[in-house]
């Protein structure tokens, strides 16, 4: 049985990664290929529960605990979840992967980035693909307000803070331009999407569908 392919969508509160992985794991479905869309934290029973408590509980976690519970919820979902699915072939789409933490806590909240990338290492993991969504901050927090839900404990942090998630993404993404592809996420959400699959043409080998 063919390896599966592992796809992460990233970028800052509003930049529109639900919608989009939820659309490009249609997608893929539509090319006739097995597919997983899964999200962090989150995506097994055991990284759910920790998801609760990083999002909703009222809890003032140090960036170190907060860290380690990311990756404990992570932990989970890779073995739970990830890899038995890449393992029977399965195209993963994530919605949120280490980036996020890297972003989040890293550059966010001041928590020591090699300690991050140690951690993320010690997964034994790395996405085929990862796209960036990179949206303004009139757009994002535009799209935040029209969806009206509760906003979780990220989204009421200030804008000081998402600036810095936003550069922190930026700079992942430069770091590591052969895995990761950075989406402007300003438009329209069909336009959004079609960006997101001429890359994904571009880079991936998709089944019955030539390169651009």
């Amino acid at each position: 049985m063919p390896q599966g392919r592992f796809i992460t969508l990233e970028g800052g509160e509003g930049a529109g990664k639900t919608t989009q992985a939820r659309l490009l794991s249609e997608a893929l479905l539509a090319l006739g290929l097995a597919v997983l869309r899964t999200r962090e934290p989150g995506g097994a029973p055991g990284a759910e529960f920790l998801r609760n408590l990083l999002l909703r509980e009222a809890l003032d976690w140090s960036a170190d605990a907060e860290t380690l519970l990311h990756f404990a919820a992570r932990a989970e979902h890779v073995e739970k979840t990830i890899r038995p699915a890449l393992a029977a072939g399965l195209w993963v789409v994530c919605d949120r992967f280490a980036d996020s933490t890297m972003a989040y806590q890293g550059y966010g909240q001041g928590a020591d980035r090699a300690t991050i990338a140690t951690l993320t290492g010690l997964l034994r993991i790395v996405p085929d693909l990862t796209l960036v969504l990179d949206a303004s901050d009139a757009v994002a927090v535009a799209r935040q307000i029209e969806r009206g839900a509760d906003a979780d404990r990220y989204e009421r942090l200030d804008a000081l803070f998402h600036a810095r998630v936003r550069q922190g993404f930026r700079d992942i993404a430069a770091a590591a331009p052969e895995r990761c592809a950075v989406i402007q996420a300003d438009g329209p959400v069909a336009q959004v999407h079609e960006t997101i699959m001429r890359t994904l043409r571009a880079r991936l080998a998709l089944p019955g569908v030539a390169p651009p």
